[in-house]
């Protein structure tokens, strides 16, 4: 039977949300995150923005360059959460066999679902504009990797001061044919390294890709050259996950000037910590593996982690082993720009100490 996927994805997700909060902003250029002032990021911006230049991850400062009149909003995470939850919960409805790739993406699966698969996307996209009010974009395919790759091929193609709300299709047989033109990078697999090898071999399209012997990319990229030739057929057999195992939970932050004092340093790490600990007790979860991150002034970053005797969910236990992490890689008076904590090899229960293990 032909697979029928669907790639949702929420048009600029925050900024739509803050527009419904407060609907003076759209069609203005506005973007969601940090100040500048205290090194914030871009985490979503409007599309009115987009056309300055400005796009998610770049300073915050760097933004402004771009766009002088940018408006800035702060983030509130739990708002978008709580749309992000009932988004899925809309897809859950159209088909129990979906993938949450990110807090606005997902992957659903809609082959045993009786309507044409553009049906389905269309109910689906009017479900969410009209329930929840917010834009969303869909790309329909046989496969994962096309459904992604229309969607975002969709999306660009609708340019404008307002989000596109697109749905784009690729109907069954036609995945070669629809990934021709593009450049390689659009494909799975293909980083900065394997786009500058392939330029070097005046291989610049999917296309061109699709015509290099696969015994020449195996040669050249050894196991990954044969996902190549595969995905640049339109070949994609990677299932819809329904389910996806929760591996760690981290706090971090970068300070707004960069820290030399031990006890801020210090307090920091236990705010983490408890935000950790309530998460992971929230969950029903014990931790295993303490890790800290610490990044110094010149951008080099270090990981350090340790390993509990015993899964924990307590506050005090994550700190003072991320305390000690810590205290074993800064030296008095060193500056630190970027501080975090994470937990990791999670499980659901924890095994109790024996009375001859309490006694050694």
């Amino acid at each position: 039977m032909t697979r029928k996927i669907l790639h949702l994805d929420l048009d600029a997700f925050f900024c739509a949300v803050e527009e419904l909060k407060n609907p003076a902003l759209a069609g203005k250029p506005f973007a969601v995150g940090g100040r500048p002032q205290e090194r914030g990021v871009v985490a979503s911006c409007s599309y009115a923005a987009r056309k300055f230049g400005v796009h998610s991850a770049m300073p915050m400062a760097r933004a402004l360059r771009l766009c002088p009149g940018l408006i800035i909003i702060p983030s509130f995470h739990a708002e978008y959460t709580s749309y992000s939850v009932q988004m899925l919960g809309i897809v859950g409805e159209v088909s129990p066999v979906f993938e949450q790739v990110s807090i606005d993406e997902a992957f659903v699966d809609v082959t045993e679902i009786p309507p044409p698969a553009h049906q389905t996307a269309e109910r689906l996209q009017q479900r969410i504009n009209q329930e929840l009010h917010l834009p969303c974009s869909i790309g329909v395919a046989e496969n994962k990797l096309v459904a992604k790759i229309a969607n975002d091929v969709g999306k660009a193609a609708a340019r404008g001061d307002h989000p596109p709300n697109t749905i784009t299709v690729v109907t069954p047989g036609q995945a070669a044919v629809f990934l021709a033109p593009l450049p390689v990078e659009r494909l799975w697999g293909v980083g900065p390294k394997t786009a500058e090898r392939l330029h070097e071999l005046n291989v610049t399209t999917i296309g061109e890709l699709a015509q290099v012997p696969v015994k020449d990319l195996i040669r050249l990229f050894g196991k990954n050259g044969q996902l190549l030739a595969l995905h640049a057929q339109g070949v994609d057999d990677s299932p819809v996950i329904t389910t996806r195992e929760m591996k760690s939970i981290s706090q971090e932050v970068t300070f707004a000037r960069d820290v030399r004092d031990y006890r801020q340093i210090a307090a920091t790490l236990r705010d983490q910590s408890i935000q950790i600990g309530e998460r992971l007790r929230e969950l029903g979860l014990y931790g295993k593996t303490v890790k800290i991150k610490v990044r110094w002034p010149n951008f080099t970053t270090l990981t350090r982690q340790l390993t509990l005797t015993l899964p924990t969910d307590q506050d005090e236990e994550i700190y003072q082993s991320a305390l000690k992490l810590f205290s074993r890689v800064w030296q008095e008076g060193k500056a630190v720009r970027l501080i975090g904590v994470g937990v990791s090899d999670l499980q659901d229960s924890v095994r109790q100490m024996s009375l001859w293990e309490i006694e050694r």
